[in-house]
């Protein structure tokens, strides 16, 4: 049998509408948009599904937004597949906290209001802050490093083979994006985010995040959870919380992360959630590993399908 690993999407994956035709067509994904509403106790499943784009790209909205779109996509898959064995389980940033939660680390309930606190506390180290994030495409790590020592930048993301994002003060971001070109990158392209995500500009939000995360109870995850930190799973539940304070402001190893799933024997990579950034990512790692997503419900249909 094929070991199946779970992939859950992170920021920047939202998008107007999703999950709503999860919502009209599965009951259980309505019931959950439903309590989501009551937790939180405004109408985010309104925002996920109408918008505006506007206020769904805010961090306090766009995080617990993916967060939920992600964990529905799971519960219809082990609804569809009451037999499914999941191996391990990786989350990009945000995702991270849905694929602990997956693994039984954190209720769900816990969970989403922990992912909202995050997405607060991150959008006023935004405000305080004039911080920009842009992606360097075609450059090696080792330029790239380079490039952000000279323009006093950080390697935010280690996404795959010939994808990197770095993170820093706007002027400085924009310098370091005109030497990657100058150097060989294919591209750079300063992103349309609201500050410099994994760099020293979001320690303000690390403190508010350790205080709220002691306050809830942890449990060592069910199977395997790798960290964007270390790219190693999480060991007991008393280094998680450390770890994801320490993620706020690290670079995530994504590749490093994947190469350690594909060391584990995994060779079935479900990305759950908006968007098929992971499954990009992913086929640019390894093209011989069996892909699959569930994003809406074409995707759902053609997962179930293949599973």
């Amino acid at each position: 049998m094929k070991k199946i690993a779970l992939l859950f999407a992170g920021q920047g994956a939202q998008v107007v509408g999703m999950g709503q035709d999860l919502s009209e067509n599965y009951p259980a994904a309505r019931a959950l948009f439903e309590r989501a509403n009551e937790i939180l106790g405004y109408d985010l499943a309104g925002i996920c599904h109408r918008g505006p784009e506007l206020e769904l790209t805010k961090t306090e909205h766009a995080q617990p937004g993916i967060y939920l779109v992600s964990w529905i996509a799971y519960q219809l898959v082990l609804e569809a597949c009451p037999g499914l064995v999941v191996e391990a389980a990786a989350g990009l940033s945000l995702g991270e906290f849905t694929a602990l939660v997956a693994g039984g680390a954190l209720s769900f309930e816990d969970g989403l209001h922990l992912v909202r606190q995050r997405g607060l506390f991150m959008q006023e180290a935004c405000e305080l802050t004039r911080g920009t994030m842009a992606a360097i495409i075609g450059l090696e790590e080792d330029a790239t490093r380079a490039v952000c020592q000279e323009a006093d930048v950080e390697l935010a993301n280690l996404n795959c083979p010939g994808q990197l994002v770095i993170s820093g003060e706007y002027e400085s971001v924009v310098r370091a994006s005109e030497l990657a070109k100058a150097r060989g990158a294919k591209r750079a392209v300063v992103l349309p985010v609201a500050g410099a995500y994994h760099s020293r500009l979001m320690v303000s939000a690390q403190e508010k995040l350790r205080q709220a995360m002691e306050k809830l109870a942890w449990r060592t995850p069910a199977f395997p959870v790798v960290a964007n930190v270390t790219a190693r799973p999480h060991d007991v539940a008393a280094d998680i919380q450390a770890l994801m304070v320490r993620q706020v402001t690290a670079s995530v190893r994504w590749e490093e992360s994947m190469r350690c799933l594909l060391g584990q024997g995994c060779r079935c990579f479900l990305e759950l959630g908006p968007g098929t950034a992971l499954s990009g990512f992913m086929r640019r790692i390894d093209r011989n590993v069996e892909v699959l997503n569930v994003a809406d419900m074409p995707s759902l249909e053609k997962t179930m399908r293949a599973l």
